[in-house]
């Protein structure tokens, strides 16, 4: 991956929903000569074409941000590697960042007989089994490479990506995919996309023995990791047969050290054509204009046939497997089960399940490891992947407790939904929420672009209509369909993963070979460049906000009110602001933490976590260090039950002692689990080093102090956090003058307007 990361696909599960429509059919149009498909009641208005040379465009318009966001997907990934040179499509990944005979390059001409011999030298490598013999022939490459070097330009692609306005530059590669991503400003649309068709147009793989560098610590750091040692020993044992789990997407150390340049040019000839890749955008522009600026750039391209992997299908799991890794990292217990094809009811099943266990606020997990602290945190998900998925849950010990109570407590909740011992109300809450959250992520261009080019990998853009109403057959699922499913499904075929403390003597770290540093070049610039940057661009119009138009002001209380009226859907978003965070009191993280597991005279925590769910709102209190702000969020339908519940909870929460004495040993137990937490030991150095010995990260409780809290004092937080001068702001369909109605009449309190800030 280009930031030096290997992506494992993130993202939409094909499960997730929309806003509750129906009428989800396939149209076609043709505009200007170019007909394409959409859907009815597509939120994202997503147009789908297909061009003469095969290549797929997704285009959606969305005008709220002068921007735009890009995505070049490949339908090839680590799957289609060959057997012996696994890692290639991810190398390939970093050489598409490298340039071309245009670019990247001073003189091409004088740079090619030399990246030539580097080719030839390479296969000489690679064939070579002799050690003496490899580290001769590596010399002539390292040789080589520094002649070739006087000639390249590095990372000119990245200038030019700045230059133009980008500000996200990546890729990514996986099973199935290899994606390349950009985001720019819409008035560099035709400086990107000419970019974009030379780049794609005749690749050069140069500088690429520091690229092997870059990808050997990468693997370095994988081999390091604790989370991606147990994804691939759980993967391997998942799939015994398929490619999810004998080739990972970085490769094996043997392959890594023997690349072939030629084998990654037939991999790119073979793969990256157009009837197999898709230009997905989404933002500022007008699709009819934009289609044809797309076609014109890349009609170059021409189709060729694919034939992409196409595995025998995995016997059934018939027993339980264990792994069991040892790392510097905590604890922790991972259960994964195999799932089934994108787009199966099955699969569907699975996804609603993983709610049902775990959607952070209701459900079993959420409930009965979680709220009643029985584990130090516990989460289950389902991953869905063309072929299969993979449905995991996973939780870390609390203090004094072993992995294998760990793992009793997680199946205990597996049976708990075999007997369907929750309510029916949690299915239709959990498409609620879903459906809420999609619409939430649409407003989000690069959450669009993402959507499609998922849509695209997993069925090249044919099921789109599937895909948007999957939420409507999830709400159809009855809770015996769940029983009866789960009854057969979670069975003794699992993998589990018992992540120990301790030394991992088996690591064996890929050996980097000798580089000497080659010229960079970086003032240098090639023609092509130059004449892409000083091509005219339009400027942008700024739109500056004008704080007596553009906000509305009011007073309820003591309380400033800052509104803006949502006039594009019915989501609100509350926030209380208060002047007030951990530097003025040390508790408040912890009275916000404690607020979690308490209940009120009216409902049990647990209750408080299943209404907010119900009424698919949610509510959060976040404490910085100078100011902290609870934020509530949902269908403007439900804003009044969800403030009442708030208010409610923040003004009769009670102390429950057990509930803290489990809290403040989670609290000492997560601070012992991050002084092995390469993440947390980072900030930790980054605030020494800006600040010094006295800094914000130090600036907290010491364990003596945590262990002598009371629950006194931390309600005492809650009880009165109201009584301080605060800001309310509100971005929801409601005007000022029917906010402050609303919410002066759920306090009993006078509303005030006006044109400006009230002091």
């Amino acid at each position: 991956m280009k930031n030096k990361l290997l992506a494992l696909s993130f993202f939409l599960l094909i499960g997730s929903g929309v806003m509750a429509q129906s009428g989800y059919q396939w149209k076609t149009a043709t505009t200007d000569g170019y007909t394409y498909k959409y859907v009815t009641n597509d939120p994202t208005k997503s147009r789908f074409y297909t061009l003469k040379n095969g290549l797929t465009v997704i285009l959606s318009q969305n005008v709220k941000e002068p921007t735009i966001e890009f995505r070049m997907a490949v339908r090839a990934g680590s799957n289609t590697d060959p057997r012996t040179a696994t890692g290639l499509a991810h190398y390939l990944e970093h050489l598409l960042f490298k340039g071309t005979d245009k670019f990247g390059t001073m003189d091409y001409t004088k740079e090619k007989p030399l990246l030539d011999k580097i080719d030839g030298l390479y296969e000489q490598y690679n064939k070579t089994t002799d050690p003496a013999k490899r580290k001769e022939i590596y010399a002539q490459i390292d040789k080589t490479s520094g002649l070739a070097s006087n000639y390249s330009i590095a990372n000119e692609y990245d200038k030019m990506i700045k230059a133009i306005g980008g500000q996200s530059s990546n890729a990514h590669t996986w099973y199935e995919e290899t994606v390349y991503n950009e985001d720019f400003p819409a008035n560099a649309t035709d400086k990107f996309l000419a970019l974009q068709a030379e780049r794609f147009r005749n690749p050069v793989f140069r500088i690429f023995h520091t690229e092997l560098e870059a990808v050997y610590e990468e693997k370095n750091r994988g081999l390091d990791n604790d989370a991606w040692k147990m994804d691939e020993k759980m993967s391997a044992l998942l799939f015994p047969t398929h490619n999810y789990g004998q080739q990972t997407t970085i490769g094996t150390i043997e392959h890594l050290k023997n690349p072939s340049l030629v084998e990654i040019r037939k991999y790119y000839n073979k793969y990256y054509v157009p009837n197999n890749m898709a230009v997905v955008l989404a933002g500022d522009f007008n699709p009819d204009e934009m289609i044809k600026k797309v076609d014109k750039s890349f009609a170059f391209m021409q189709s060729k046939p694919v034939t992409l992997y196409n595995p025998a299908p995995e016997k059934p799991l018939t027993k339980i497997q264990k792994v069991d890794i040892y790392g510097p990292s905590a604890e922790s217990v991972e259960i994964s089960y195999r799932g089934y094809a994108e787009n199966t009811k099955q699969s569907m099943l699975l996804d609603l399940i993983s709610s049902i266990l775990a959607n952070g606020k209701a459900g079993l997990f959420d409930i009965n490891l979680n709220k009643q602290q029985k584990v130090l945190r516990s989460s289950a998900g389902y991953q869905q992947m063309k072929d299969y998925g993979v449905f995991n849950m996973s939780a870390q010990p609390k203090q004094g407790q072993t992995l294998e109570e760990v793992q009793k407590l997680l199946l205990d909740q597996i049976e708990i939904l075999k007997k369907g011992d929750f309510d029916e109300s949690l299915i239709k809450a959990t498409v609620a929420n879903s459906k809420l959250g999609l619409l939430q992520a649409f407003d989000n261009n690069a959450y669009r672009v993402d959507a499609a080019t998922n849509e695209f990998i997993l069925n090249r853009g044919t099921k789109w209509d599937k895909s948007l109403s999957n939420p409507d057959e999830m709400a159809k699922i009855t809770k015996s369909q769940v029983t009866e499913f789960a009854k057969q499904f979670f069975i003794n075929n699992y993998v589990i993963a018992f992540k120990h403390k301790g030394e991992d003597k088996n690591i064996a770290k890929v050996e980097k070979p000798a580089i000497t540093p080659v010229n960079t070049n970086a003032a240098e610039t090639s023609v092509f460049t130059k004449d892409l940057l000083a091509a005219p661009t339009n400027p942008i119009a700024p739109k500056f906000l004008d704080y007596k138009k553009d906000l509305n002001y009011g007073k309820v209380g003591i309380a400033d009110v800052i509104t803006v009226q949502n006039k594009e859907n019915s989501i609100f978003r509350l926030s209380y602001r208060f002047e007030m965070g951990a530097l003025n009191n040390m508790l408040q993280p912890y009275a916000s933490q404690y607020l979690t597991f308490l209940a009120t005279d009216k409902y049990s925590a647990e209750q408080i976590s299943k209404e907010f769910y119900n009424i698919a709102c949610t509510y959060s209190i976040n404490v910085g260090n100078e100011v902290t702000t609870i934020n509530i969020s949902g269908l403007q339908e439900n804003f009044e039950k969800a403030v009442m519940l708030v208010e409610h909870i923040l003004a009769n929460c009670k102390p429950n002692e057990q509930a803290l004495v489990e809290l403040k040993s989670r609290i000492l137990k997560a601070r012992e689990n991050n002084k092995l937490n390469k993440s947390a030991i980072l900030g930790g150095l980054m605030n020494y080093a800006q600040y010094g010995a006295s800094n914000p990260f130090n600036s907290t409780s010491s364990n003596e102090e945590i262990k002598n809290i009371t629950s006194d004092q931390l309600i005492s937080i809650l009880h009165n956090i109201d009584n301080f001068k605060h800001t309310i702001t509100y971005y929801g369909p409601h005007t000022l003058e029917a906010f402050t109605e609303s919410i002066g009449k759920l306090h009993k309190l006078p509303a005030a307007f006006s044109p400006e800030p009230l002091s």
